[in-house]
């Protein structure tokens, strides 16, 4: 039987990617290995591993969640999305509810961050000229 950080280091790798975790194992110290191995186990292998919802749900969720908050894991999660079947129109969709709930600011640096994150043409980066409304 797998354990809950081999389910999570499994599920980490097909949600975000084999070159990102492995990136991020790669960059991991005795600062903060207990809490990479505390991500790994109870985001990735209790949490993401559960069958309530899919993976695209999931995705979407996490997305607005991080929007809401304006937390710099979504470029991380909006790249990801793509592994998980969600269609930037869906993400687009995601984003006008976080307008609704959260806030035009959260919602237009959101929308300024995907655009970066998924290579919109002509997409700026967050907080420049081109993310202002």
């Amino acid at each position: 039987m797998e354990s809950r950080l081999e389910i999570g280091r499994r599920v980490r790798r097909e949600v975000l990617g084999a070159d990102h975790v492995a990136a991020a194992e790669a960059a991991q110290t005795p600062l903060d290995a207990d809490f990479q191995r505390f991500i790994t186990e109870v985001a990735w292998g209790s949490v993401w591993a559960r069958p309530g919802l899919d993976r695209r749900t999931r995705s979407l969720v996490t997305i607005a969640i991080l929007a809401a908050l304006g937390r710099d894991e979504l470029a991380l999660h909006l790249r990801a999305s793509r592994n998980t079947g969600v269609d930037p129109q869906e993400i687009a969709e995601t984003l006008l509810h976080v307008a609704v709930y959260a806030g035009l600011p959260a919602a237009n640096h959101a929308f300024a961050t995907a655009k970066a994150a998924l290579g919109a043409p002509g997409a700026a980066p967050p907080g420049s000229e081109g993310g202002r409304p």
